[in-house]
Order: structure tokens, then C-alpha cells, then sequence
């Protein structure tokens, strides 16, 4: 399911903080959000997910508006933000079948959803451990497989990789790109680290509340003669400033 920005704006008060923002996710892909801190990126998250309301554009997914139909939308959106959003006192399983319950699933169903997501997630094994004994990397997976109980169509995830230690950072990129691979899920990967995006990967480069680009990160180095994607992050960046 294509999902399309269409001149995104938001304000806090006076100060802009998005301005004119659009973009296309192609389905089934991996996309980058990549931009520095304070580039607008949670912002254009919290925009998405109904937490701040749409101030000027819309979403659309597929044929459905968010600000016409933002139930419709929810129902194909999985969400995994910068903060862990997990109750730390329940077990694995019982987060699972917690948000299951807010989605209205009756309890069979909930269960044998989480039960596939666990195992799918690798964390079968997990599904009795309190919350709080796990490490980082397989707390985000939790809430990966939370985000993906409903069955979404596009998932997006903020800064998911925020605290892990780089083989846990690595190894949860490579279990999303799987996710797009196998099960034709559309992701947007919100960063501000350049290392987790690969040269074959659609980069949206957000700076200032400004979509600087929108192109592969091989095209993207190539129109502006980067000899990597690092280099013309900071090269666009610094002329963005000037």
C-alpha cells in the first residue's frame, strides 16, 4: 500500500517547524527519515500518529485520508517511538495481549496473533519473561511485534535504535528490512544516524523542518558528488545552514 505526505506544515505558535513536507513511500520498502537532531523528525512523527493534529496537508494511505478518515488510517499503521512504551511489570505475553485487547481482537484470536508474532519476532521463548529482565534489543523487538498485531500495512519507527549498543543496533535494522522483504511491510525509519542507512535505501533528508531530499542514497551522492552517503549528508546539511 503506497502511502503519500502531501505539504505536511506545522507551527508551534509562531515558530515554523515543518514547512511544506512531502514525500512518497513505495510499498513493501525500506525508507530512511534521516536528519540531525531537532530536524523535525518526531515532530513529522507525532504529525502521523494523531499525538500533535495536522495543522496544513494530509497523509493519505492508499485511498484513505487522516484527516478525513483517521480511524481508517490507524488501523494500518504500526508505531514503534523513541521512548519504550512498555509496562515493565507485566510479562511479554500479557503487553501483547494488552494492546490486542485495545484493537478489539476477541481473546482466541489475540492470543494465537501474539503467539505468531512472538515467534516470528524470535521471542517465543520470552513470552512468560517480565518486561523489565529483557535487554534493549529484545524490548524493541516486543514492541515491534506489539505494532504488528493489527496486521498493518506501514510501520514507522522513531529513533528506534536510541540506547542499544551497535550489535544490537545492527541486528534489529536487519530484522526490519527482513520484515519489508518477507512480508511486504512499508517502513520508515526516522534516524540520526547515517550508518544505519544503505546506499539502495529511498533517504528522505529532513533539515530544519525542510525536506532537502527525496532519492536513493547512491542517487543521492552521485547528484552531489559525495564520495558517501556521510559526506553528502553533512555537504547538504551545511549548505541548508548557509
Amino acid at each position: 500500500m503506497n502511502v503519500q505526505a502531501l505539504g505536511i506544515g506545522y507551527r508551534y505558535r509562531r515558530d515554523p517547524v515543518l514547512q511544506e513536507v512531502s514525500f512518497t513511500l513505495a510499498s513493501g520498502r525500506f525508507h530512511a527519515l534521516l536528519g540531525p537532531n531537532g530536524a523535525g523528525k518526531s515532530t513529522l512523527f507525532g504529525l502521523l500518529t494523531r499525538l500533535l493534529a495536522l495543522q496544513q496537508g494530509d497523509l493519505l494511505l492508499g485511498d484513505r485520508s487522516l484527516r478525513h478518515q483517521p480511524a481508517a488510517v490507524m488501523r494500518h499503521m504500526g508505531v514503534v517511538f523513541q521512548q519504550n512504551a512498555l509496562d515493565l511489570d507485566l510479562n511479554v505475553m500479557q503487553n501483547l495481549l494488552y494492546h490486542a485487547a485495545l484493537h478489539g481482537m476477541s481473546p482466541r484470536e489475540a492470543r494465537r496473533r501474539c503467539a505468531e508474532e512472538l515467534e516470528r519476532q524470535r521471542l517465543d521463548a520470552h513470552a512468560r519473561t517480565p518486561v523489565r529482565r529483557l535487554n534493549g534489543g529484545h524490548r524493541r523487538r516486543v514492541e515491534i511485534a506489539r505494532a504488528l498485531l493489527h496486521r498493518p500495512a506501514l510501520l514507522l519507527l522513531d529513533e528506534a535504535t536510541a540506547g542499544l549498543d551497535l550489535d544490537s543496533r545492527a541486528a534489529l535494522n536487519a530484522h526490519v528490512r527482513e520484515l519489508c522483504r518477507e512480508r511486504g511491510l512499508t517502513v520508515l525509519w526516522a534516524t540520526h544516524l547515517i550508518e544505519e542507512v544503505g546506499d539502495g535505501d529511498r533517504v528522505l533528508v529532513l533539515h530544519r523542518g525542510r525536506l532537502l531530499a527525496d532519492e536513493t542514497g547512491e542517487a543521492l551522492c552521485r547528484r552531489h558528488g559525495g564520495t558517501s552517503l556521510t559526506e553528502t549528508f553533512h555537504s547538504l546539511t551545511r549548505e541548508a545552514v548557509a
